[in-house]
Order: C-alpha cells, then sequence, then structure tokens
C-alpha cells in the first residue's frame, strides 16, 4: 500500500479518538470516592496512571521515527526482536487485542443507542445494534480508507464539545476553593486507599497504540508518527484533568459520590437544560462510534501486515490491496470474521453475567501491556549501540514506560481471573509459534 491517505491530524485523532471513549464520563464518582472525596488526589491518580501511556508513546516514536513499513508494532517487534515475538504479538493482536475490543465497544455503543432512543436494553437487541453499528465501521472503511480517515477527525473533534463544555463551566459557575476545602475535610486512612483508583483509570488509557497500525499510510510517517504519540496522549491526560477538576468543583465531590453515574446528568442539565441528558448521551453515542472506529480502521490492516511476513496462512491472499479502495480487502474479511465471533463470545459473557462487573476486554490489557516492556527494553538496547542519542530518550523515558506498565499490570492482577485471561493468550501465542516453525520449514 504505497499510497499516502492519512496526515499528522489523522494520527493525533486516532490516539485521542480511540483512548477518549465514554468511560471518562463515568469515572469521576469511582475516583473520588476511592480518593475520599479528594480532588487533588485524584488529579495525582490521573496523572501517575498517565505515565505508561505517555512514556510509553514516547519510546515507541522512537522506533516509529525509524521505520516507515506496514504493521505498526508487529514492524518494530520484528525488526527489534525476531519473527518470533512478531508473529507471536501480531497473532494476539488479530485474534485477541483488536477483535475483542471491538466486540464490546460496539455493545457499548449499542448500550448508550438504546438509552438515547428509549429502547429496551435486552441482550438480544444490544447485541443486534451492536452488530449494525460494527457493520457501519467496518464498511466506511472498507469503501474508502479516506472516509474512515475522515470521520475519525470528525467525530475525536465532536467529543470534545461536551468535555469542554462541562470542564469550561465548572471553571466559570464551579466554586474553586472545592479543590482544597475537601481535601481538609474528607481525610482517607491510608495512602493505599486511595493509590487503589490506579487500576480502572489506567484501563482508560488504553488504546493508544492503535495509530502506529497506519504509519505506512501516513505522509512524512517519520515525523509524523513520533509526533503524534508526543502530542496525544498528553493532550488526552489535559483533557482528563481538565474535565475530572471542572465536574468536580461545579457539581461537588460528595454529591458526585452520592449520585454517582448520575453525576453526569445533573451537570448536562446544570449547563444545557431539560434537554441536557440527551444532548449528552448523543455526543457520548459519537464518542463510543469514534473510538470503535478507530479500532477497527487499525484492525483491518493488521492481518494484511501479518501477510506481508508470511506469518499467516493465504498470506498471497491477505496481501491484494483494492486499487480503488486502497484497502486490504481480505484482510479486512478476516478482521470481520474474528469481531463478529468476540461479539458473539460478548452477548455470551453479558447474557449470562459470566465476569460479573467486567466484560471480555480485559483478556488483552494485561497480556499487551507484557508485550510492550519487551519493545521498551530494545530502545535501551539501541541507545548502547548507539542508534538512540540521549540518555534522556535512549534510557530514562523507557525506563519510566516500563514502570507505567508495570503499574497497570499489578493493577490487572488484582483481578483474579486475569491469570485465566493470561493462559489464554498464551494458547494464541503458541498456536503462532507453532505455525511459524512449519511455515519456516517450508520457505
Amino acid at each position: 500500500m504505497e499510497k499516502r491517505e492519512y496526515g499528522l491530524f489523522t494520527a493525533i485523532a486516532m490516539i485521542v479518538g480511540i483512548v477518549i471513549g465514554s468511560g471518562i464520563f463515568f469515572k469521576s464518582d469511582n475516583i473520588l470516592i476511592y480518593t475520599g472525596g479528594s480532588i487533588i488526589k485524584g488529579v495525582l491518580v490521573f496523572s501517575i496512571a498517565a505515565v505508561g501511556i505517555i512514556f510509553g508513546s514516547l519510546s515507541i516514536s522512537i522506533l516509529a521515527s525509524k521505520t516507515t513499513k506496514a504493521g505498526g508494532l508487529i514492524t518494530y517487534a520484528d525488526e527489534y526482536s525476531g519473527r518470533k515475538t512478531a508473529c507471536a504479538f501480531g497473532w494476539f493482536q488479530v485474534f485477541i487485542y483488536y477483535p475483542s475490543l471491538v466486540g464490546v465497544l460496539s455493545w457499548v455503543a449499542a448500550v448508550y443507542i438504546c438509552m438515547l432512543f428509549n429502547i429496551p436494553n435486552v441482550p438480544e437487541i444490544l447485541g443486534m445494534i451492536g452488530v449494525l453499528a460494527a457493520a457501519f465501521c467496518f464498511i466506511m472503511n472498507i469503501l474508502s480508507s479516506a472516509m474512515g480517515g475522515y470521520f475519525q477527525n470528525a467525530s475525536t473533534i465532536i467529543k470534545m464539545i461536551p468535555l469542554g463544555a462541562i470542564a469550561i463551566a465548572g471553571f466559570i459557575y464551579g466554586d474553586p476553593h472545592i479543590v482544597t476545602t475537601a481535601e481538609k475535610t474528607m481525610e482517607i486512612t491510608s495512602s493505599a486507599t486511595w493509590l487503589a483508583a490506579l487500576a480502572p483509570v489506567a484501563f482508560s488509557y488504553d488504546g493508544w497504540v492503535v495509530s502506529t497500525s497506519i504509519a505506512h499510510e501516513l505522509k512524512n510517517s517519520k515525523r509524523n508518527l513520533p509526533l503524534a504519540l508526543t502530542i496525544g496522549p498528553i493532550f488526552v491526560l489535559v483533557v482528563y484533568i481538565l474535565y475530572f477538576v471542572g465536574i468536580s468543583i461545579m457539581v461537588g465531590p460528595e454529591n458526585i459520590m452520592k449520585q454517582g453515574d448520575n453525576h453526569v446528568n445533573i451537570a448536562a442539565i446544570k449547563i444545557f437544560g431539560a434537554n441536557g441528558v440527551k444532548i449528552v448521551l448523543t455526543f457520548i453515542v459519537i464518542s463510543v462510534m469514534g473510538t470503535l472506529n478507530g479500532f477497527i480502521l487499525g484492525f483491518i490492516r493488521l492481518p494484511y501486515s501479518l501477510a506481508l511476513r508470511e506469518m499467516l496462512p493465504m498470506s498471497e491472499k491477505l496481501k491484494i490491496v483494492s486499487e480503488k479502495t486502497n484497502t486490504p480487502v481480505y484482510s479486512a474479511g478476516i478482521a470481520i470474521i474474528v469481531s463478529i465471533i468476540w461479539s458473539w463470545i460478548n452477548y455470551m459473557v453479558q447474557k449470562n453475567n459470566l465476569i460479573p462487573n467486567s466484560d471480555v476486554s480485559e483478556i488483552p490489557i494485561v497480556a499487551s501491556y507484557i508485550i510492550y516492556i519487551i519493545l521498551y527494553v530494545h530502545v535501551i538496547k539501541l541507545y548502547r549501540k548507539g542508534e538512540v542519542q540521549g540518555i534522556v530518550k535512549g534510557v530514562i523515558i523507557p525506563i519510566l514506560a516500563m514502570i507505567g506498565s508495570a503499574i497497570i499490570i499489578i493493577g490487572g492482577l488484582q483481578n483474579p481471573r486475569t491469570l485465566i485471561y493470561i493462559g489464554i493468550c498464551v494458547v494464541v501465542i503458541i498456536g503462532a509459534l507453532i505455525f511459524l516453525k512449519k511455515k519456516d520449514k517450508m520457505i
């Protein structure tokens, strides 16, 4: 795929649009409960959790600046860690990471669509609407790679409106003194208590690596992808903090903790009037659809990237790119099939409450951050070889990225089901290594 369809803004929009989904609208109450109502500690939690994404993206940007080959993380793993790591990581992304998140995001989109239009949210209806939401994004990206990029740009801009409106309204109409008074009046007993908020907040930052999947289609990618990986995560952190502080001083920490998720409705009515809830729900639907589109935009290119390296069955077919749409059509077909399977798995999990208070999207999180650490180590190795200049870029940044990943991994390990999820990932990785061994022997 030689044609360069995307610019710097689309790469940034992928990061911002994927990371910022619906979760931020409903995280404030959970964070304040963990921090005992302390806004200052809440800001600190957001900042600590951002270490993984900011320094992780800075580390990956160093690798991204050295190549324009298709595949993103698969390419970096292939070039710096070897074919086995690349194949294992690629199969993990194709068969677990992307499709499980597509299945969950399409379900979440369906939940908010049902809320917006007062449709009964029974599992069967949610499942059907979710499939239609995913189908819309798949069709749009398959028919035109440019169209998928335009939608990503537009949805990212649109989702900033309610976040910006609530943040600004909070600072204008709220009481800034609440920030310090809440700290004084709501003491908590242990630092470990509020640090427990790191786990749920850290997961809200996931998805930033998806932008690397379009590296080979970015204009001036050696410059633009590292820029996007630097600007995008920092922008997300700033938006999260402004929104959190804004809504906290407008509605009040005690009221937010008391109202739970309903605190968003209170803020919406204060700003937009009687129809405020419907307006915010509309924005949330667009926000989730933007996140879903970003994952699909990246996903349809991954089987193609593996096929270029002969790491999947039927690689010759998967390498074919439509001259008309500039889309790898067979690669997109694999993405659709695997997404349908995971959407069905997610439907069964939700219908039968097989994973209480959670969903199948938890399966890939810890495993992906373990793999990221492998890439961060290679940044340090490049520094030691003299290929990365400066101790800050070559050592300090990747070490901070490892610490950020460790925070997320430790948070994930608090869930007793995590070891089962890692086991599922290991089975897929073993399958990848067996296939690669047989393929390399044939070659």
